[in-house]
């Protein structure tokens, strides 16, 4: 009775053991960016955005576009509830929609009908009437008769009229045709940039793990061009921006240094899209185990010069003045931090498609180029 006692006890203390350990376990990164891509998808006013939630370290990030100020809240509402999130970086833009206006029909004319036109009748003369009267009386006859017209007066002949040509007039020239309107351009066309494409970039802004902080924003300019099947889509020279997701600054004795970089838009023939990249990191080494080192060297240093000098007590002052000698000479030394200058180049990769205008026309193509005189 007592050993399966004994074993009843041992398997209900295993169980418990397993379930903390499970329970103590925090989310990844992954759980909490899925969590919250399943929350912002239930979300009736957010269905069909197309928004990106990326997870590093407990620092969440939401890029994407909304239509209004309460979209954009609701989102980062949901993010901060998630457990194991310590901050949100909300990077959505609201871009509100066009609303469309329905053409109005106007009612057809109507058709007039032509009234019909009344022909009046009128009166046939009698023969009675047309006929003139003769009369039997030659008095009356030779009254009647029509006196003869007067002869006319001779006309004088036409003096004779010299005959003088007169020359046609110059022909001026005909006016020269306009010429032709230049023809039409072209209809933009659209062009999906697929997942996986390689972006790289050069630094406008420097970054610097000492003085930049989480969040802050930076600008940069596409080195090299984007091509689709040999066309360029996006030229170079176009501009990014992106945010810092993490930064560390390394201490004077321990720590180690680290910058986390993402994209997250590009403008090209006067517009900007949203685009969705994985992280640049960049990591400084780390000062810990050199620093215990360099002191607990000059700590041994002075112990030994301190015993030659006075023995025992002289061996603790001097390993006491050697420790620190050596602290303050690792203090006095900066750590290692990561300093990004302005024109360095980097590289990112497209972690989502994005469909853009195409265009070969960057934004130095309509400067004039200086020449080595000028």
């Amino acid at each position: 009775m007592k050993p399966r006692a004994s074993f009843y006890l041992y398997a209900a203390l295993i169980l418990t053991f397993a379930v903390a350990v499970g329970c103590s376990k925090a989310p990844n990164d992954a759980q909490i960016a899925s969590d919250i891509q399943a929350k912002l998808t239930a979300d009736s006013g957010l269905q069909g955005k197309q928004l990106g939630v990326q997870a590093a370290n407990g620092t969440v990030t939401l890029s994407g576009a909304v239509d209004n100020d309460t979209q954009r809240d609701a989102a980062a509402r949901y993010a901060a509830s998630e457990a194991g999130v310590k901050q949100v970086v909300n990077n959505l833009q609201i871009t509100p929609p066009v609303p469309v206006q329905a053409a109005q029909a106007l009612p057809a004319p109507k058709e007039r009908k032509p009234s019909p036109t009344k022909h009046r009748s009128q009166p046939r003369k009698s023969e009675d009437d047309a006929a003139p009267a003769v009369s039997d009386n030659p008095r009356e006859v030779a009254s009647a008769a029509p006196t003869p017209a007067p002869a006319p007066d001779p006309v004088p002949a036409p003096a004779p009229v010299s005959t003088v040509r007169i020359p046609p007039p110059a022909q001026s020239p005909a006016p020269a045709s306009p010429p032709p309107p230049p023809p039409s351009p072209p209809a933009p066309q659209k062009v999906t940039v697929p997942y996986g494409t390689a972006l790289s970039v050069r630094l406008v802004d420097p970054i610097d793990s000492e003085k930049n902080q989480v969040g802050d924003v930076f600008h940069a300019t596409l080195n090299a061009p984007i091509v689709q099947d040999g066309e360029v889509v996006i030229p170079s020279g176009s501009d990014l921006q992106g945010h810092l997701v993490d930064v560390k600054s390394a201490g004077k004795f321990a720590g180690k240094s680290v910058v986390v970089l993402q994209l997250d838009s590009i403008s090209s023939g006067g517009q900007t899209y949203n685009i969705q990249t994985d992280q640049y990191t960049r990591d400084g080494s780390s000062r810990g185990k050199n620093t215990a080192e360099k002191v607990g060297g000059g700590a041994a240093i002075g112990a030994i010069i301190g015993a030659l000098a006075g023995g025992g007590k002289g061996a603790a002052i001097g390993a006491a003045a050697g420790g620190g000698l050596g602290g303050a000479s690792q203090a006095a030394s900066k750590s290692q931090q990561i300093k990004l200058p302005s024109e360095t180049v980097l590289n990112f990769t497209l972690q989502a498609p994005v469909t853009v205008v195409a265009t070969s026309q960057g934004p130095d193509s309509g400067r004039q180029k200086l020449g080595p005189n000028n």
